[in-house]
Formats: structure tokens, sequence, C-alpha cells
């Protein structure tokens, strides 16, 4: 059994060139506002709801376009650590506390230590109207040669209720519902590096998307289940039509 995981952040990582513009945006649409500004170069922000406790982080990167990640959060760092190389993760960099990680299919991720964090922030009431969403669910991109290695892993390492999504290419890790983010896991059709995006919950995707598109963001492409958007940074995300409260299909 591994080290309980006690908390998540979900890493927004955007060039750091482009950081006002995702600072801008992602608390619009999460309802936040923006801590002080940490690491060498600013490139650390804390999104800060009110009234609950922070889930989400944005990243300036000097490299590449970013992407997303997640920072699993525990009593014992140290204890998580052995778990995850036990399973076939690759330590990248160890840090006084925290630990960089890659998972065997190649996706990076953290472990932090926990600091009490406990209070899930509610959803989000998108103005002018009734919708609401909730940004709760971070999907790995994967390879097929590397799919059912990430399935295993994710789900064994985090202990949570692990299952096939409602479609063949996707599988769901979904923690308990204290817990503020889903790991939805995405076999893509060729072979290339993982990667990640976040997906936000909407009770009403067209109602959002407006709501994202008055704050800069652009629809990439629509899906039958889905809409993928570009950030004013340039990342992408995707809108799904989910319950914003348990993150479960209509």
């Amino acid at each position: 059994m591994t080290e309980p995981i006690r908390w998540t952040y979900a890493f927004v990582d955007r060039p750091l060139k482009e950081s006002g513009a995702a600072h801008d945006f992602w608390t619009a649409v999460t309802g936040t506002r923006l801590s002080e500004p940490r690491g060498d170069r600013d490139e650390f922000v804390t999104l800060l709801p009110g009234g609950a406790d922070a889930c989400v982080k944005v990243q300036g990167v000097e490299d590449g376009d970013g992407g997303a990640h997640l920072d699993l959060v525990v009593e014992d760092v140290t204890a998580l650590v052995r778990s995850a190389r036990r399973l076939g993760a690759e330590v990248v960099a160890g840090h006084e506390g925290w630990t960089v990680l890659r998972s065997p299919g190649g996706q990076s991720f953290c472990v932090v230590p926990w600091q009490g964090e406990s209070t899930r922030p509610p959803v989000i009431q998108v103005p002018g109207g009734g919708a609401t969403s909730r940004l709760d669910q971070v999907c790995l991109d994967l390879a097929p040669s590397v799919y059912d290695a990430e399935v295993a892993f994710w789900g064994e390492l985090t202990g949570w209720a692990s299952r096939p999504g409602a479609f063949p290419e996707f599988h769901v890790v979904r923690p308990p519902a204290t817990l503020p983010f889903r790991i939805l896991l995405q076999r893509l059709d060729d072979e290339r590096p993982a990667s990640a995006h976040h997906d936000i919950a909407c009770s009403d995707v067209d109602a959002v998307r407006a709501h994202h598109e008055s704050l800069g963001a652009t629809l990439v492409a629509r899906g039958a289940h889905w809409n993928v958007m570009r950030d004013p940074a340039g990342g992408t995300y995707c809108l799904t039509p989910r319950d914003p409260a348990t993150g479960s299909l209509p």
C-alpha cells in the first residue's frame, strides 16, 4: 500500500513570457486571485480561492509551450517517492522537501509535503446565466505503447478508484470526493511523447465557452463530447459536458 495522498495541485505550465496572460485568464475562469510570485524568476504563483484551499498553480517555463502536471501532496514524501520508483517512475530532480519525477510513460509530476489542505473550492458561477464550471481533471495524453503501463501506474500509485472511461480510449482514476482533481488517461492514435492538459467540467459547454472566449480564449476544435480551447497564453485545454459538482457525465 502506498502513502495516502492528502491533496493535489494542478499546474498550468505556460511560457514564462506569457505569464501575465496566463495569470489573468486562469484567475478569471477559476474565480481566484493571485498569490505573490515565487521562484528565482517569479515563475510560480498560486491561484487563491475564497473560503477554500488552493489547488491550482501557474508555472512559467523557459522551454517549450508548457502543458500541465500534477503535484501529489502527502505526509511522507520519501515514502511516496519510494513507491513511485518501485512502480517504474524515475527521479528527475530532488529538492529540499519535495521531488520531481517522471512516470514510466514519461509524464512529469511532483511529490510535495502536505500543509493541511482539505477544503475543495466550490463550483464557479459563469457570469450572465446559470451555468457552472470547475477545473477538476488533468488528462494525460499517451501513446499506445505506454498507455496500459500508465493506467496501471497511476491506479496503483494513488490507490484511487480506477476504471475504464465512457469511451474505449479513456480510463479514469478517480480520487475520494474531498480531493480536487481526477486523472483521465487518453490513448492517442499515434506515438509521441507523453503530455497533459486540463479539463473543465461544464453544466453548459456553450455558455462556458462563450465566457472563456470573452476572456480571450479561442475554439480549436469541437468534438462530439468536448471542445478543445486555446487560452490567451497559447496552451490548450478542454471544456467537457460533465457535472461540475461530481465530475460525472450527465
